[in-house]
C-alpha cells in the first residue's frame, strides 16, 4: 500500500508537471503566434483573395508549354532586357498565382522634394534715370553673359562673368532715349530701338555702330525680337526685318488697334505673338507673312486673336518644354495670367495673381513660371505649372518690377524696377556642373610622339 501509495503520488505529481508544462506551451504558442501576427498576415498558409489577380494566374495556369519555352528564350535574349525591366515595373508581382499577404499600401508621402529659394535678392546695382514707364522693354541677357540695360539715351553692358561694366553709347538728342535692346542669338550685336522711330544695330566687340535704319514707326519703338529682327511700334505695327539686304522691311504684320507692347517669337521661330495695349494677343504665323501681301481672311492674316485680358498685355512668353503654350500677363485693369493653347486658339487656364502683370519667364529647368508685378507688393512670384499653385514671392523693390531677363545658364533672374535698382535673384536653381574635359595634345604632335620608333 505503501508503495501504491508512493506510486500514485507520483503519477499525480507527474501529471500535474506535464499539464502545467502544456499550458506553457501553450500560452508562448500564443505569444508566437499573437507576435507573428505583427509580422504576417497569419500562421496557416490560406491565399488571400484580395491580393491575388485571378486574371494573370488564369493565364499562368493554362499557359501552354510552348509559351512557356518561348518565354524563356526571349526573356534570355539581350535585347529583350529592357522589355522585362519594363514589364517588373509596370507589372509588380504578377508572377505569381497564389498570394498570402496582402501588398503593402502605397506611399502616402506627396511632399515635393523643393530647393531653398532666398527671398531676397542676391545682388543690387543702382541705376539712376530709370524711367518709370510700363511700356519700355530696356533689360536683355544675351547668350555671352552679358547684359544690357538702357537708361536714358545711355546703354550700358554689365558682364556676369567677371562683374565689369561698360558705358557703350550714347545716343544724339534729335534720336531720343533708348526705348527697347535686344540681342542677337550669337551675343555680339545689340540692336536698340529709339524714341525717334530708329533701330541701331551694335557691334559689342568693337562697340562701334554697325548699322542703323529708319523705320516705317511713326514713333517710339518699344520692344524688339532679335530672333527674327522683328520690331513693335507705337502705332500699333510689327515690322519683319533683315538688315542683310537694302529694302529690310520684309514683312508688316497690321491687327493691334494701338501700341504694340509684348512681342516674342516660338521656340521653333515658326510663330510671333504679339500683345498689345488695345488688350489683344495675336498670333503670327512666318510662313502665312512671308507668302501673303494681303489678308488671306476677312479676320485677318493672323493665326488667333486673344480677347480675354481686360488690360494692356505686355508679358508674354512661350513654354520652353511644350511649343504650343504660350503665358500672357495683363495690366492693372486685369492681373490675370492666362496660358493659351496656340494650335486650337483655346484658354487653358488663367490665374488673378491680384496685381499688375510686367514680366513673364519659363524656367529652362523646372516647370515652373516666374512673373513680376507692380501696384502692391512690387514682386515677383514663382508659380508650379500646371496647378498654378504659387511657390515663393521675390520681395525688394519698392516699384513696379518692370523688366526681367534670364541668364544663359538659366538660373538667374535679373530685375529692373522704378525704384532705380537692379537686382538679381537665385530662383531657378545652382548652374550645372559639368565635368571638364582633358586638354587636347597639340595638333602638331603624332600619338605616342615620346616613344622610339623602330627602325
Amino acid at each position: 500500500m505503501a508503495s501504491w501509495g508512493l506510486k500514485s503520488c507520483s503519477e499525480e505529481e507527474s501529471s500535474s508537471i506535464s499539464r502545467s508544462s502544456i499550458q506553457e506551451a501553450r500560452q508562448s504558442r500564443l505569444i508566437s503566434r499573437q507576435h507573428g501576427v505583427s509580422k504576417h498576415s497569419g500562421d496557416r498558409f490560406i491565399p488571400n483573395r484580395s491580393a491575388m489577380d485571378f486574371d494573370m494566374a488564369f493565364y499562368l495556369l493554362t499557359q501552354t508549354r510552348k509559351e512557356k519555352e518561348k518565354a524563356a528564350a526571349l526573356a534570355s535574349h539581350p535585347g529583350q532586357t529592357y522589355g522585362k525591366l519594363l514589364a517588373e515595373r509596370l507589372l509588380p508581382n504578377r508572377n505569381r498565382i497564389l498570394a498570402f499577404q496582402a501588398r503593402p499600401p502605397a506611399s502616402s508621402s506627396t511632399a515635393e522634394e523643393t530647393r531653398e529659394i532666398s527671398r531676397s535678392a542676391d545682388r543690387m546695382l543702382l541705376i539712376p534715370e530709370m524711367a518709370d514707364d510700363y511700356y519700355l522693354n530696356v533689360l536683355d541677357w544675351g547668350s555671352r553673359n552679358i547684359l544690357s540695360i538702357a537708361l536714358g539715351r545711355t546703354v550700358h553692358l554689365w558682364n556676369g562673368t567677371d562683374g565689369s561694366t561698360l558705358e557703350m553709347m550714347m545716343a544724339e538728342d534729335d534720336l531720343g532715349a533708348a526705348a527697347s535692346v535686344s540681342w542677337a542669338p550669337d551675343g555680339r550685336y545689340l540692336a536698340l530701338g529709339l524714341n525717334g522711330s530708329d533701330v541701331q544695330l551694335w557691334d559689342t566687340d568693337s562697340q562701334r555702330l554697325d548699322s542703323e535704319r529708319c523705320t516705317p514707326f511713326s514713333s517710339r519703338i518699344a520692344l524688339m525680337e532679335q530672333s527674327h529682327s522683328d520690331d513693335g511700334g507705337k502705332d500699333g505695327k510689327v515690322v519683319n526685318k533683315d538688315v542683310r539686304i537694302r529694302s529690310h522691311v520684309v514683312h508688316s504684320y497690321r491687327g493691334h488697334r494701338g501700341e504694340v507692347c509684348g512681342l516674342r517669337w516660338s521656340g521653333s521661330g515658326r510663330r510671333l505673338a504679339s500683345g498689345g495695349d488695345d488688350n489683344l494677343v495675336h498670333i503670327w504665323d512666318l510662313r502665312r507673312a512671308s507668302t501673303a501681301t494681303a489678308p488671306r481672311t476677312s479676320q485677318g492674316p493672323w493665326i488667333h486673336r486673344f480677347d480675354k485680358h481686360a488690360s494692356a498685355v505686355k508679358a508674354l512668353a512661350w513654354c520652353p518644354f511644350q511649343s504650343n503654350l504660350l503665358a500672357s500677363g495683363g495690366g492693372g485693369n486685369d492681373r490675370c495670367i492666362k496660358l493659351w493653347n496656340t494650335e486650337n486658339g483655346t484658354c487653358l487656364d488663367s490665374v488673378d495673381t491680384g496685381s499688375q502683370v510686367c514680366s513673364l519667364l519659363w524656367s529652362k529647368k523646372e516647370k515652373e513660371l516666374l512673373s513680376s508685378h507692380g501696384f502692391g507688393q512690387n514682386q515677383l512670384t514663382l508659380w508650379k505649372y500646371p496647378s498654378f499653385r504659387k511657390i515663393i514671392d521675390l520681395t525688394g523693390h519698392s516699384s513696379r518690377v518692370l523688366c526681367t531677363a534670364v541668364s544663359p545658364d538659366g538660373c538667374t533672374v535679373a530685375s529692373v524696377s522704378g525704384d532705380e535698382t537692379l537686382r538679381f535673384w537665385n530662383v531657378f536653381g545652382s548652374p550645372e556642373t559639368t565635368r571638364r574635359s582633358p586638354p587636347k595634345p597639340p595638333p602638331d604632335l603624332e600619338p605616342f610622339s615620346s616613344f622610339s620608333r623602330i627602325r
